[in-house]
């Protein structure tokens, strides 16, 4: 095979990789958008479940909007102030290439693949024995554990993307290891980091086996870190599996919400990534 074909047929391989990536997005987009649409009104996102809102009543998904929220936020901020500083320590810098480093990313790269339904069964067993019941606390802790692999991990490939001699001219100038860490190496890798925080926020909002067993369901807004808190995933789950047609059709409205979220946070991310990057280069 001649250089000149191997060429021709991984151009077409990389343009069908592309088309394959490209429409899968908008297909999904598109039913999503179609399908839920017409069920995006200012009540379905505005009120509560009423009485008979799965048998086709009135109500709506502000429970689960919220919930969502509640969890989303909360969990990713602890599962943020938890990743940086371990994500840091896993630098050459500090723990380095020892073995200790080998161990705990190969923990981590285990506890990325492990799937979310062994993360919510391990939350149960625990909430049983302590005696607690699926609550909002919960279902924060149990995203957190989730969100914790996926951080970490993404932020120790942004920061070791910084370049040495930045590091090198910081010590130079007589700055401390932690003065060079905060000051060169996380400030350039900012723009990174929060993007590794939104790949964690989009897993942790989106998924449903985890916080069905940790944070229950339930028709009220939360009021209490120990209260059952609803969730948009679970919705889209509970609303596809009423015989209704009314209510099957909400499940769409309930997925396009949570993809509009996570679309919104994903453009507010890009946007403040670009002008930390630009602040960066000044």
């Amino acid at each position: 095979m001649n250089k000149e074909l191997e060429e021709k047929l991984f151009k077409a391989l990389m343009i069908l990789s592309l088309a394959i990536v490209v429409s899968s997005f908008f297909a999904v987009l598109i039913v999503i958008v179609w399908n839920g649409l017409p069920g995006l009104t200012l009540s379905m996102i505005t009120e509560t479940p009423k009485g008979s809102f799965y048998l086709g009543g009135e109500g709506g998904i502000l429970n689960a909007i919220v919930g969502s929220l509640y969890l989303g936020i909360a969990s990713t901020a602890l599962a943020t102030v938890i990743s940086v500083p371990a994500a840091l320590s896993l630098q050459k810098e500090y723990l380095g290439k020892t073995r200790t480093a080998f161990y705990i990313r190969l923990a981590l790269d285990v506890l990325w693949g492990t799937p979310s339904i062994v993360y919510g069964a391990f939350g149960f067993i625990v909430m049983i024995y302590l005696g607690l019941g699926a609550s909002l606390l919960g279902g924060i802790i149990i995203l957190t554990l989730l969100q914790l692999p996926v951080m970490i991990r993404a932020m120790e490939e942004v920061i070791v993307m910084v370049p040495a001699e930045l590091k090198e001219a910081s010590y130079t100038l007589g700055a401390s290891r932690t003065d060079t860490t905060f000051g060169v190496v996380v400030r350039q890798a900012l723009p990174g980091l929060i993007t590794a925080v939104l790949l964690a926020f989009s897993r942790g909002i989106g998924d449903a086996a985890s916080v069905l067993f940790t944070a229950g369901y339930t028709d009220r807004l939360p009021e209490s870190l120990f209260e059952p808190v609803a969730s948009l995933p679970l919705a889209v789950f509970f609303q596809l599996g009423m015989p209704y047609p009314e209510v099957q059709a909400r499940a769409y409205t309930s997925a396009l919400v949570l993809l509009l979220i996570v679309l919104a946070l994903s453009i507010a991310s890009r946007y403040l990534a670009k002008k930390f990057r630009r602040n960066i280069l000044r």
